[in-house]
């Protein structure tokens, strides 16, 4: 797994933020009766226009847009279009942008109205999964060690860990090695290095794990038309722990206070 340099470390800081900036600015137009390829259309000119990056997902081995919006049951990859949100859906939207030859990738959900309890739980617990894998990376921990600690929680939450999709190391590429799986055993796979850069993004279904991808080619949805949720953050392991590369406003602000 490539070993980042300082200079590159200070681009991929720039990256996330952008990605994250991006987030941040969407929220607002997450509402009833928007549509996903509104969605769309704003970040497009936001990532070109105001940041003066690259949408990466776009014609990236053939997707037709420049962010994925994956509805309800939809896990990832979901092509925004026609598709009209409503009072009671709940919403990932996938980011990941370039700048000067390097990648930001992060997602979070946003809930439209008012989700169902299940779904506002779903939500929740995906999101803890995250965070309680983040805070395994450090030097001499294990890619294991971050699975197996997130898939230890969903399913104590009974809950399911999509195993099929993971996270990965990421820089000038979209994705470098290594897959970071968000199942495993504890002291197994990759040992953590000062300087890799890679993502953590568990999706988490509300029913079983199994999925499928639909004629598109591109979005896939749970077997079991379980809601599905994910929430992702690009993570660099520092000398002494690590440090997330894409914290939106309100997590740079909780990080200040705490």
């Amino acid at each position: 797994m490539p070993i980042k340099t300082p200079d590159e470390i200070a681009k991929m800081r720039i990256a996330g933020r952008l990605a994250a900036d991006v987030l941040d600015m969407i929220g607002e137009h997450v509402q009833p009766g928007a549509t996903t390829g509104e969605l769309d259309r704003l970040c497009h000119e936001y990532i070109t226009q105001v940041q003066g990056a690259v949408p990466a997902p776009l014609n990236y081995r053939g997707f037709p847009r420049s962010i994925c919006t994956s509805i309800n049951h939809q896990v990832c990859h979901g092509i925004p279009g026609n598709k009209v949100l409503k009072k009671s859906d709940i919403l990932n939207i996938d980011i990941t942008v370039i700048k000067d030859g390097y990648h930001g990738d992060t997602s979070m959900m946003f809930a439209v109205g008012e989700p169902s309890i299940q779904a506002r739980r779903l939500i929740k617990v995906t999101r803890e999964a995250m965070q309680i894998g983040i805070a395994q990376v450090r030097p001499g921990a294990t890619l294991g060690d971050i699975g197996h600690a997130i898939q230890r929680f969903v399913e104590a939450q009974r809950f399911s860990v999509v195993r099929e999709y993971c996270g990965h190391g990421i820089g000038r590429n979209f994705h470098e090695d290594p897959q970071v799986l968000h199942y495993g055993k504890p002291g197994t796979g990759l040992v953590l290095k000062p300087g890799m850069c890679f993502t953590i993004e568990p999706m988490v279904n509300a029913g079983k794990r199994f999925i499928k991808q639909l004629p598109d080619g591109w979005t896939v949805v749970t077997k079991d038309r379980s809601l599905s949720a994910q929430w992702e953050h690009t993570v660099l392991v520092t000398e002494n722990g690590h440090e997330i590369l894409t914290l939106r406003a309100e997590e740079r602000e909780a990080s200040t206070l705490g």
